[in-house]
């Protein structure tokens, strides 16, 4: 088909998507600085501060989400450190990211997402969910997380 519209997610001539384009680019911006932040209090300081600032630009549903699972992340495993990872809340164990929340609205998608990377210790067999879809979170779903993310970093 000549001259037909793409819609707004599919790939550009590149083989990215533009919301896949401006994550790279966001994250870009998040590692340039933190290369040249001082003290490790000072980044840890700076990096929750960046978080809750992304969390506070999230629409209603999204946010009232991420605001809870920061919660229950801090609460269930303190040692993980905020930090932005593509423009989304992210919780990491020495610099290295274990979860990380997304939000239904970063990509257009119908659901927020909880993500587990492979430094998460979840492993069960050999096959194990490495992200979960997120409507809304009750308080056992909270509760399901909370054992996650301690698992995570047992």
């Amino acid at each position: 088909m000549k001259n037909a519209q793409q819609p707004a997610a599919t790939a550009t001539s590149g083989g990215f998507t533009d919301e896949e384009r401006a994550a790279m680019k966001e994250r870009a911006r998040e590692v340039g600085p933190a290369s040249r932040r001082g003290w490790k209090a000072d980044r840890a300081a700076a990096d929750e501060a960046a978080v809750l600032a992304k969390i506070a630009e999230m629409r209603d549903s999204d946010r009232a989400m991420a605001e809870r699972l920061h919660a229950v992340v801090k609460a269930h495993a303190p040692g993980l450190a905020p930090k932005l990872w593509y423009g989304m809340p992210a919780y990491a164990e020495a610099g290295k990211v274990v979860c990380f929340f997304q939000s239904a609205q970063k990509f257009g998608t119908r659901y927020a997402t909880l993500g587990f990377s492979d430094r998460a210790r979840l492993d069960d067999g050999t096959m194990w969910p490495a992200a979960y879809a997120l409507r809304d979170l009750t308080a056992a779903d909270e509760a399901r997380i909370g054992a996650l993310v301690r698992r995570a970093v047992s």
